[in-house]
């Protein structure tokens, strides 16, 4: 019983980090301006490096808000502390909205934990557990660029597909059997970001909003993932109250020695 708990808090947990639809932000929203097709560029590798050179640049990215999560039907509230140090690790704090913490996430390029505080349990698994639940090219850092809200640096290719339609720009291709389709606003910032693997039932998609300026750049403080693995259905809504980038932050992440390891 245990372990099936633990299974699933470490689903919750994942989930959370590869996603952001909430409500209004406490700071000012940027609103996209309206785009003049007459200055599109139409030189491919130009608008290419425009769209990359427009992603969020940080060090250390804080996030603090609510999550409504729906997995299978099921619905749950917390509360989510998420804080990131570029390229190196991803920690999750999930508290129940009783102040309870639930669980603890820590992700690293080779490696997922996650502490089950309820049943007193911990989950420790190499990286590419995760390919349980999504697609194997789903690696650390296109986790990392779908929570920062950015578009992935590895779809951002030559071989991809670049259009101007209706004042805002459309890019999508196929990398390795994943399909992949990003619609940028015109802040060119990404907006919808879809990814798909017919053959193994695997879909994601992660819509963004509300941006809002933080350190002089733009980021979406409303996420909304929705995804479908074979027959888990994940639901994920988040409204971040306040975020905060390159600060000083600290990633605490102890396993109590009485805890049971389980796989």
């Amino acid at each position: 019983m245990k372990c099936n708990n633990l299974k699933r808090i470490g689903w919750l947990g994942l989930m959370m980090v590869l996603t952001i639809s909430a409500c209004k932000s406490r700071k000012v929203v940027v609103a996209p301006p309206v785009a003049k097709i007459d200055t599109v560029n139409t030189r491919k590798t130009e608008n290419l490096l425009l769209l990359k050179n427009n992603n969020l640049s940080y060090i250390t990215l804080s996030l603090k808000g609510k999550a409504q999560l729906n997995m299978n039907g099921a619905d749950n509230n917390v509360s989510v502390n998420i804080r990131m140090l570029k390229d190196r690790k991803i920690w999750m704090r999930i508290t129940a909205i009783a102040g309870i913490e639930v669980a603890r996430v820590l992700v690293t390029p080779d490696s997922i934990q996650v502490i089950n505080r309820l049943h007193g349990v911990v989950l420790q698994k190499p990286f590419n557990y995760i390919h349980t639940y999504a697609n194997k090219e789903v690696n650390f850092k296109l986790l990392q660029e779908l929570l920062s809200g950015n578009a992935p640096q590895d779809f951002l290719l030559e071989e991809a597909d670049l259009t101007f339609q209706n004042g805002v720009w459309l890019l999508k291709g196929i990398k390795n059997n994943l399909g992949f389709q990003i619609l940028f606003n015109t802040l060119l910032k990404a907006e919808e970001t879809n990814l798909n693997h017919a053959s193994a039932a695997q879909a994601l998609k992660v819509v963004y909003a509300n941006y809002q300026k933080v350190n002089g750049n733009l980021f979406p403080s409303s996420m909304q993932l929705n995804s479908l693995s074979g027959k888990r259905k994940v639901d994920i809504d988040f409204e971040f109250s306040k975020i905060e980038s390159d600060v000083e932050m600290d990633f605490p992440f102890t396993v109590p020695k009485s805890y049971e390891v389980v796989n």
